[in-house]
């Protein structure tokens, strides 16, 4: 039996050079991306100017190093807990040695900019040395648990400031716990525009009338709170913070911040720039993917080359003070929508996001944070849907389980632990079905070379997230225009894999090949998901 697939037309040529639906797309990005790139980097303790800065150098830097046709490059709201937490890091120990705490604020800032420009260079290595199979390394509930983490986390931090208030320092937990009764010190004015700036953007979120679907929610919030901000006279402070860049209204303002590398070599520094590197690859690398599977024409980015472009952008960036970016998917989604053709929207939302902090800096300058805050909650509502706890439900009970593990540790801890939890409580579920430590790195193969180009593949053994990049890499060798995957001796497939095999099945129908895997028959899946785990039917269900 064939895996469940999608019908996809084939590719076709990818047009050439600039058109008009690139610009006009890249202009409708652009209002989504502005109110976003700066409410992630007042989020994440970064100046605000900085997340636009990061988009800016996206656009213009990857459009040109990548071929990436669909991707939106910028901040993305899940990398707010790891870039925030390492200001906050910084900022706790330099308080420790006895700074006060707008210089420690200040050098934390500068420090993290460290962080940043060597995770940029090692995700030049990643792309340099083939690493765009880091997606494949992690099993994929553990993976969305830790986005549905970011999610919470995102929520309940940003809530505070929707209400005018600010969150407690600590793990995320403190900040849910907490939350309720800060509820009646929240600042009237203040929460006037932030929750009614929150309904906006779901009510917006539901309705599908085209007219109005065409004009993005944040675009609603800003027509709503900027006018909401003036009649209120909100004080400055509540207010985005960005330099006059060329000094329109009075003397030109510093808007570029230069990294201190002090802090890299410490407990800290080596913690965020493992995190910076490895969750920010992951993310770009899965929404990158992502966006491909959505491209009308199914053209396909070269992972390794895109993370390259990211690196490259990254460095940069981080050099003169900008957020770390990736490929965004809400954002690259929106460009899809709106009929971009090629790589060059990506570059023309750039553009426009330069000119807007140039020229309308003023404008710019009336944005209530509360504003800000509610686009940030509802984009945390978006990663931590309640449908992705269905979801991995319905795949089967244990990856509710490794989901769920996965954000009850971040929550209390941190990230990298979180994740970490998640990866164990898989290998504990896969021992506990019998897989021993020897079959998790491998899975033995046979290749038969039939006549009319038919290669077959069988599989011995379990097909399993540790072992299936070797798997992936005999299949992509062959070259036969018909790769028939057979199974039937395999004793587990798990669900990992079983998502994998999906996908590279739609990489061969995309490139005019066929992959089919035979022999599932045999096995056994653990729910009725066509995506589920499975194994052999004579032994126990499988994790």
């Amino acid at each position: 039996m064939s895996l469940p697939s999608t019908t996809q037309t084939p590719a076709g040529a990818p047009p050439t050079g600039v058109c008009r639906a690139d610009v006009i797309s890249g202009f409708l990005v652009f209002l989504i991306a502005l109110p976003l790139c700066l409410a992630i980097a007042v989020a994440s303790n970064y100046p605000a100017i900085c997340g636009v800065w990061t988009a800016v150098l996206g656009g213009i830097i990857c459009t040109f190093l990548s071929n990436s046709q669909m991707t939106i490059k910028g901040p993305a709201a899940g990398m707010i807990v790891i870039v925030a937490g390492s200001v906050l890091a910084f900022k706790a120990d330099l308080m420790a040695g006895g700074m006060s705490e707008a210089d420690a604020m200040e050098g934390a800032y500068r420090m993290s900019l460290g962080v940043g420009v060597v995770a940029g260079i090692i995700q030049i290595i990643f792309g340099l040395v083939r690493a765009g199979v880091l997606a494949d390394l992690f099993p994929i509930s553990a993976v969305h648990g830790l986005l549905a983490s970011i999610g919470i986390t995102i929520i309940f931090k940003q809530a505070y400031t929707m209400i005018g208030r600010k969150a407690p320092p600590g793990e995320p937990i403190e900040a849910i716990l907490n939350f309720p009764g800060t509820i009646p010190d929240a600042i009237p004015d203040i929460a006037m525009i932030g929750v009614p700036s929150l309904i906006i953007l779901f009510v917006v979120a539901m309705i599908r009338y085209k007219p109005i679907k065409k004009v993005p929610g944040p675009v609603f919030v800003l027509l709503f709170a900027i006018p909401m901000g003036l009649i209120l006279n909100v004080d400055k402070k509540f207010l985005v913070n960005i330099p006059d860049v060329l000094g329109l209204n009075g003397p030109a303002q510093k808007a570029f911040f230069f990294p201190d590398f002090s802090g890299i070599g410490t407990g800290t520094g080596i913690q965020y720039i493992i995190l910076f590197s490895l969750i920010g690859s992951l993310e770009s690398l899965l929404s990158a993917k992502a966006v491909d599977l959505l491209d009308p024409q199914k053209r396909k980015t070269n992972l390794n080359r895109d993370l390259l472009a990211v690196g490259v952008a990254n460095t940069v960036g981080a050099a003169i003070g900008a957020l770390p970016m990736i490929s965004e998917i809400v954002r690259s989604s929106a460009n899809i929508n709106n009929g971009a053709r090629t790589r060059f929207a990506n570059f023309f939302h750039g553009v426009f996001l330069l000119v807007s902090v140039l020229l309308f800096g003023a404008a710019i300058r009336l944005i209530p944070n509360a504003a800000l805050a509610a686009m940030l909650v509802f984009a945390g509502y978006r990663l931590a849907h309640p449908r992705e706890f269905l979801k991995a439900f319905k795949i089967g009970p244990e990856q509710l389980l490794i989901f769920v593990t996965t954000i009850v540790v971040v929550l209390f801890t941190d990230l990298l632990i979180g994740i970490g939890a998640g990866l164990l409580m898989k290998l504990i579920i896969l021992f506990i079905n019998s897989i021993s430590p020897a079959a998790l790195f491998r899975c033995e193969t046979t290749i038969e070379n039939r006549k009319d180009d038919v290669d077959v593949v069988a599989v011995r053994g379990a097909v399993l997230f540790t072992n299936l990049l070797r798997l992936k890499a005999r299949i992509a060798k062959l070259e036969a225009k018909q790769v028939i995957l057979d199974v039937s001796r395999t004793t587990m497939i798990d669900h990992t894999s079983m998502e994998k095999l999906h996908e590279l099945e739609m990489e061969f129908h995309q490139a005019g090949r066929t992959l089919t895997v035979i022999g599932m028959e045999e096995h056994s899946p653990v729910s009725n998901h066509p995506l589920s785990a499975r194994r052999k039917k004579s032994k126990a269900s499988a994790a």
